[in-house]
Order: C-alpha cells, then sequence, then structure tokens
C-alpha cells in the first residue's frame, strides 16, 4: 500500500480508521461520565455519540460493539475516498431520523454549570418539565454568570454538555420536547 493516500492519513496508531477510534473513544467518555449524549462538530466530521439503544430501527448500527453501551453516530463532511481504496472498517451508519425535540443552545463562549454554585442542586434534571423564561443553567464568560433561560416550554430530553466543561457559541446544550 502506498504511503501517503487518504486512507493511510486516516489510520489510528492501532490500525482503525481515525473516525471509528474518535466514537469509540466519546463511547467511553459518556458511558465513564453517565452522559446521554456527546457531540463533537468540525469541519470535516460530525460524530454524535448517544447513550442506550437507540430507539428506532433504522438507527441500526451493523457491527457494534457488544461492550459499548453507547450508539455512536459518524457523519463524514470529506470527499469521498478514491474507489480503488479499501473499504472502511465499519459499514457507514444508516440516516438518522430528525430530532424533533428543541435545542437550546449557547449565546456565549464560555464555562457550562448547571448549577448556580458547587453546594446547589442542579437547576434542571433530565425528564424535568420547564416553563419558558425557567432558568436551565449558567454559562460563565470573561468572568460573568450568565443564567440561560428556557426559550420554550416543555420536558427537557437531554442534557448535552457535561457540568464545568467550555462551550462555543451556538452549541447545543439541552434538548426540549415540546
Amino acid at each position: 500500500m502506498a504511503k501517503g493516500n487518504r486512507k493511510d492519513e486516516d489510520a489510528h496508531p492501532n490500525g482503525e480508521h481515525e473516525l471509528v477510534a474518535l466514537a469509540r473513544g466519546l463511547a467511553e467518555i459518556v458511558e465513564l461520565h453517565g452522559l446521554s449524549e456527546v457531540i463533537v462538530d468540525t469541519k470535516e466530521t460530525t460524530v454524535t455519540v448517544r447513550r442506550g439503544h437507540a430507539h428506532h430501527a433504522h438507527e441500526h448500527h451493523a457491527h457494534a460493539s457488544h461492550a459499548m453501551a453507547a450508539a455512536p453516530v459518524v457523519v463524514d463532511h470529506r470527499p469521498p475516498a478514491p474507489i480503488h481504496a479499501p473499504a472502511p472498517a465499519v459499514a457507514p451508519p444508516a440516516p438518522v431520523e430528525h430530532d424533533k425535540a428543541h435545542t437550546v443552545t449557547s449565546p456565549f463562549v464560555g464555562t457550562f454549570y448547571r448549577k448556580p454554585n458547587p453546594d446547589s442542586p442542579v437547576y434542571v434534571n433530565v425528564g424535568d418539565r420547564v416553563d419558558k423564561g425557567q432558568v436551565l443553567c449558567i454559562v460563565e464568560a470573561m468572568k460573568l454568570m450568565n443564567e440561560i433561560e428556557a426559550d420554550v416550554a416543555g420536558a427537557i430530553v437531554s442534557c448535552l454538555v457535561e457540568d464545568g466543561m467550555a462551550v462555543e457559541y451556538g452549541q447545543p446544550l439541552f434538548k426540549i420536547q415540546t
């Protein structure tokens, strides 16, 4: 195999394709920290890892590791590899149904906090009903604590960020089923 082709550049040191290695690593993080979902979005790729089993038949992933409880969903934005390149190690993921839950995003770059201070309970948990205007979390930006409020009423179906993590402008924080 010639050095320098796209597949060689994308190979992980253990021989696994870099997207497979990334999905496995994210699945381990989801399990380790008890997260419901992790999304990594770059210019080339979007990788979403959700905890638990898929609820829709068309979300079935062939060759999924039985040891992983998280189901990775990988969307590769790069142009396809040349036809003469070997096939990837795993089958491409099935299309994922568009999530109809409302997404609350971060209006700032900063640090995400689920509670007002370390000794307080979290503002909201998955399953909680929230009203429009109810505080969901805090994003600290430039030493200012900014309360992020629900912009719709409904039930919290997922928290997409771990407490204390850095967030970007527009990054999804919560999903609310209206």
